[in-house]
């Protein structure tokens, strides 16, 4: 039997290693004191658990007989929690943690508690040809139940009002003030045809996948096409080509330039959109390596949704690559306050402890994702990290072995370094080999290659091959300098630190690119 210290919440399952109400250490019930917490714990814990004018809200339930209506229902629910999101007094539940709950039967009060929230907002929407029925109700976490409910029997051209009117009561309830404009950017016109193309593009961009974000560009294009100054289409389509290039899934010179120009076009039609600074932020960290004007696009988009835990997480990762840990560290932790649930902002606060230094930190943020998803290969891959910084090969290898598994080729070059650091010059090798009959048929970055000959410690291979990781643009080379410091850089291999071309390398990722292009 093992017990959160927090809440007291029992569970009998040992398999369980955080609390599901309050994401606390479980430990076991035999090294609990008996004795009642003290009274300054007492008063602690009561802060720490304060959901005053807070709120989740869910996806609404598809009530139509078409199944495709599901886009409709998620996209009508992302953009009221958007729009909510951006009120300065009010806490909103991520949608990564509030959408896990999607098609539940887990009751309104265990959302409550799970996401630290006092109120949840719920709807069900039946669509059918020109016409809508949105049914909402706002509910008490605490008690379970319904402090308002409404019905909304309209023309779907009327679902922008339908949309403000939801929110006002919303804000109504909570006895919070309202300032300025909450309402989500809108196609010329009220354009619903494009509204429709949008919410699509917006329901496979949120697959987290790079076939759903190649498939939300085509969607977003057409929502363009259909109403040429929609800055929210623009938005996402600058978000897809941001993540497509983050992630290594295509090459970055067919992306950089249309995500920029995306990112721009959305400014000039509206520029409180605070994922369109995001993506600028990003532009400009990753790629453009102008620190300066990241940070000042970071911190904008916070302003305008303080409640973006994507935002926190990236501001966090771009604050640990510039040495600044302590912040790095709690920017991270703000978006896991946020987005408890969602496996990306466990994985991103893992690494930002890894590269702090932090492992024990990040060893728990291991066990969260396990808890949360067993065949995560996030998890796998962090863990095989620490366990090579560790000196303890043998297992780091098991442990990428089943990242690359689950996760795919994206995990090789890690496997590959795994071996070449353990002696396994065979294994090593053929790893490489791999990599370059990949890169023949489909992109594969110059940075995998060049980690693996780190870890094989053939520096003139390593720095040919970062070299060309520069020349590609990639979005690693922002962390390399903590990356190669870890351990006295053993995981880059015992010779690079000392050779006179790692600083001169180090000199090229800090100097922006707009200072040498």
């Amino acid at each position: 039997m093992k017990r959160c210290p927090r809440c007291q919440h029992s569970y009998a399952d040992d398999n369980v290693k955080f609390c599901r109400l309050d994401g606390t250490a479980l430990v076991d019930t035999e090294s609990l004191p008996t004795a009642p917490f003290p009274s300054t714990l007492r008063t602690r814990t009561t802060l720490q658990l304060d959901r005053a004018a807070s709120i989740a809200v869910l996806p609404f339930a598809n009530l139509s007989t078409d199944l495709e209506n599901d886009y409709f229902c998620d996209g009508l629910a992302e953009e009221l929690l958007n729009a909510l999101a951006k009120i300065e007094d009010l806490k909103v539940a991520a949608r990564t943690s509030t959408f896990s709950f999607k098609n539940s039967n887990t009751n309104v009060s265990e959302i409550g508690r799970i996401l630290n929230v006092e109120k949840v907002l719920m709807g069900g929407v039946r669509k059918s040809g020109n016409r809508i029925r949105i049914t909402v109700q706002l509910v008490d976490a605490t008690t379970g139940y319904s402090v308002w409910s409404e019905r909304y029997d309209r023309e779907l051209r009327d679902v922008f009002a339908v949309q403000d009117e939801i929110t006002r009561a919303v804000v109504e309830q909570l006895k919070i003030k309202l300032f300025g404009d909450q309402a989500q950017p809108r196609p010329d016109g009220d354009d619903t045809e494009a509204y429709q193309l949008y919410l699509k593009g917006l329901f496979h961009f949120r697959r987290y996948t790079g076939a759903g974000w190649a498939r939300a560009v085509q969607f977003f294009e057409q929502a363009i096409e259909k109403s040429p100054e929609y800055a929210a289409a623009f938005s996402g389509l600058a978000q897809c080509r941001m993540y497509l290039y983050y992630y290594s899934i295509v090459p970055p010179e067919t992306v950089l330039q249309g995500w920029l120009d995306a990112t721009n076009r959305a400014l000039s039609l509206d520029d409180s959109i605070s994922e369109t600074h995001l993506s600028l932020a990003n532009y400009y960290f990753y790629y453009q390596r102008d620190w300066a004007r990241a940070e000042q696009e970071f911190e904008r988009a916070l302003r305008l949704n303080p409640n973006s835990a994507d935002a926190h997480q990236f501001y966090g990762l771009f604050l640990i690559a510039q040495k600044r840990f302590d912040e790095g560290v709690r920017e991270g932790r703000r978006a896991l306050e946020l987005d408890p649930l969602s496996l990306l902002v466990n994985l991103h606060l893992g690494w930002i402890n890894w590269f702090a230094l932090r492992f024990g930190d990040a060893l728990q943020q291991i066990e969260r994702m396990l808890d949360l998803d067993p065949k995560f290969f996030g998890a796998y891959w962090l863990q095989g990290s620490i366990q090579s910084a560790a000196g303890d090969h043998a297992t780091a290898i098991a442990s990428f072995q089943k990242a690359f598994e689950l996760g795919g080729d994206v995990m090789l070059s890690f496997l590959g370094s795994a071996h070449a650091l353990a002696g396994h010059l065979e294994e090593a090798l053929a790893i490489i080999d791999r990599l370059l009959e990949l890169r023949e048929r489909q992109f594969t970055s110059a940075f995998n290659l060049a980690r693996v000959y780190g870890g094989l410690n053939d520096t003139e291979k390593t720095f040919e091959w970062l070299q060309k990781s520069l020349a590609e643009h990639n979005g690693e080379l922002v962390y390399f300098e903590i990356a190669s410091n870890v351990v006295e850089g053993s995981l880059w291999g015992k010779d690079l630190r000392s050779d006179p071309r790692y600083i001169e390398f180090i000199k090229s990722i800090q100097a922006s690119r707009s200072a040498t292009d």
